[in-house]
């Protein structure tokens, strides 16, 4: 019965997300619910965006910068490399894709379901209108579009954190940091990484508002939403991330 059961309750997530997806472009006709989203989203997830990509740049900068001057000063000029490579193919899009989840994914999880159990979403029900496309599309869109922005926004951040840090303690002029670490980035490697947050973006949205729309228990239900929205997200953030990693090299 209990595998049942999981087959069920999987069944159902599977088509509220198909669902959601459908109708998430009805959202841009919502451009009001849509701007208010994406400024929950994203504007309020910059101060930790900020936070990520310094500590990611100055970290990496500090771990390869000590190795590689074992080797010889000349090595030194890899860093800017493989930090390039490091930050915008990998670590800023997972960056993103956790705050995403950490924080609007909890958010989503706990507003909706605060709105079913004082009976919002059923009002909406009863009066003819579709939860669906008020009150789930502007959210999974707005996580869709914030996602690679935030993204490039942690890129910058690492990377200029990453120089602040070599202009501390390293011998790189700007130019030659510069002209170093955008030696190994090409746009067919760029673009594929950042979009691949688009389905992060997804992926958070949807669960935050499948929880959500499906809390039970009084506050305590809320609760559980938030916490399921939180985890499930992440977790399919790393497992999608790997899939995803996997189809680019394969098509590139």
């Amino acid at each position: 019965m209990t595998l049942l059961n999981t087959l069920e309750n999987l069944g159902h997530a599977l088509h509220f997300a198909g669902r959601a997806l459908w109708a998430a472009p009805a959202a841009l006709f919502r451009p009001r619910e849509l701007v208010g989203q994406l400024y929950q989203v994203l504007v309020l997830a910059l101060p930790l965006g900020v936070a990520a990509g310094l500590a990611l740049g100055v970290v990496i900068w500090i771990h390869l910068h000590g190795i590689l001057a074992e080797f010889s000063p000349g090595a030194v000029e890899l860093l800017p490399r493989f930090l390039a490579v490091a930050v915008v193919l990998e670590f800023a899009p997972l960056g993103a894709g956790f705050i995403i989840a950490g924080r609007s994914g909890a958010s989503i999880g706990a507003e909706l379901g605060s709105m079913r159990l004082t009976e919002q979403i059923d009002a909406l029900e009863v009066l003819g209108l579709s939860p669906l496309s008020r009150l789930v599309a502007p959210r999974v869109l707005a996580c869709m579009l914030a996602a690679p922005l935030l993204t490039i926004f942690i890129d910058f951040l690492a990377l200029g954190g990453s120089f602040a840090a070599e202009a501390l303690g390293g011998n790189l002029t700007w130019p030659r940091y510069e002209a170093l670490w955008l030696s190994n980035l090409r746009l067919h490697d760029i673009i594929p990484a950042t979009l691949k947050t688009v389905v992060f973006g997804y992926l958070t949205a949807v669960t935050g508002c499948y929880f959500g729309m499906n809390a039970q228990g009084g506050t305590e239900g809320v609760g559980r939403a938030a916490t399921r929205s939180v985890v499930t997200s992440l977790f399919l953030v790393m497992v999608s991330n790997v899939f995803l990693v996997k189809a680019i090299q394969v098509l590139r």
